[in-house]
Formats: C-alpha cells, structure tokens, sequence
C-alpha cells in the first residue's frame, strides 16, 4: 500500500481517478486534496476490503478490477447484492451516517487495485465540497435503488430473464464474473447458467 504521489504507477492512477463517476468533475485543487489522503492497494482474488458487522469503514475507488457486495447469515449463506468494476466505487456511506455496523462486506472478485481512505476522512472532505457531497449521494441512493431491482427481479423473473436482464444492464460484466459468483448473484446453480447458455438462451 502507498500513497498516489509515492506510487510508481501514479501517473495511470491519476488518469483512472480523473475517470471515476464520482471523482470526474472535481477541480484541480479538490483532486490534490483528496490525494492526499488516498492510499493504494492491490488485493488478490477472493481478498476481504471490508468485513460485515464493522464499524471501522472505508471508502473505495476501484482503479481495476472487480469487487462485490456480499451479505451473509448466521448460517453462512451469501448473497451478492451487487458487482462494481474500474471507475465505479464501493462504500458503506449509509451504514456510516446511521451509526451502524456495516450491513455487508466488500470482496475483490478479481485481482484488482483500488484507491481508498478512511470513512471519516471522506465524509470530512464532503462536508467540505457540497457539490461533491450532493452528486456522491446521488449516486449512493441510486446504487440502493439498483440493488432493490435487483432483489425484486429475483422473484419475478424466470432464469432466463434474469440472466438477459444482467446482460442487458451490465453487458461489460459478464464475460468477466466467474460463472459461479454470476450464478449466486441470479439465485440460479452453476449447473442451471451452463443449460442455458449451452441451450443458446442467453
């Protein structure tokens, strides 16, 4: 881990950060700002960034890669709330402005890099940026919004239509989730998505 400016790679950094959705209309001085509290991490496959029920949280900009969103019960049992890729961001804002635990964990699908820092530390810089703040919100209730879609399709729609509702909405995705964490993610066995994609439903 290390900072953007001590980053042999910060130049591309720079560039994947100016891309973010979140991060893209920042002026010159608030990107400076916010470097300063960034640092870089790489997480292998299958890597915990953040861990159900915590209350020490992070802010997360994914530089490559894909991550998940994945909430577990007393039995062990996972559901995958939602995946995110490079230029998206991961976050647990909600849980942070409620006072509560993290309701979910953050786990690296891929190998991947992100740029992180402390919740407070966002929050702060926030509350310094209101335009930030506002358009960060926007997106946080957004994401909600996605994933409750996303719950309700599960019992709605049949296999299939699940499967094509993924490709339509996250067609840049599906080539890059391993079938098995897609297959949880539609509520669908492994066997199921390997039929239909044989059976040429999707």
């Amino acid at each position: 881990m290390s900072s953007v400016d001590n980053h042999p790679e910060r130049n591309v950094i720079r560039v994947q950060l100016a891309h973010n959705v979140v991060l893209k209309g920042m002026t010159a001085a608030q990107t400076m700002e916010l470097e300063t509290h960034l640092a870089v991490l790489d997480v292998q496959k299958g890597e915990n960034l953040l861990n159900q029920g915590v209350h020490e949280m992070e802010q997360y900009f994914i530089l490559d890669g894909v991550l998940k969103r994945v909430v577990t019960n007393q039995e062990g049992k996972e559901m995958i709330l939602r995946f995110t890729d490079e230029g998206d961001f991961e976050t647990s804002y909600a849980a942070w402005r409620l006072g509560t635990p993290t309701p979910y964990s953050i786990v690296s699908v891929t190998k991947a890099r992100v740029a992180k820092l402390p919740m407070r530390e966002w929050v702060g810089f926030l509350e310094r940026h209101p335009g930030l703040k506002q358009s960060f919100e926007y997106y946080v209730m957004q994401e909600m919004s996605e994933i409750m879609a996303h719950t309700i399709t599960l019992h709605l729609l049949d296999a299939p239509g699940r499967v094509k509702r993924f490709q339509r909405k996250h067609p840049e995705l599906f080539d890059r989730v391993p079938k098995k964490e897609l297959a949880t993610y539609l509520n669908l066995s492994a066997e199921t998505l390997s039929r239909l994609k044989q059976r040429g439903k999707i």
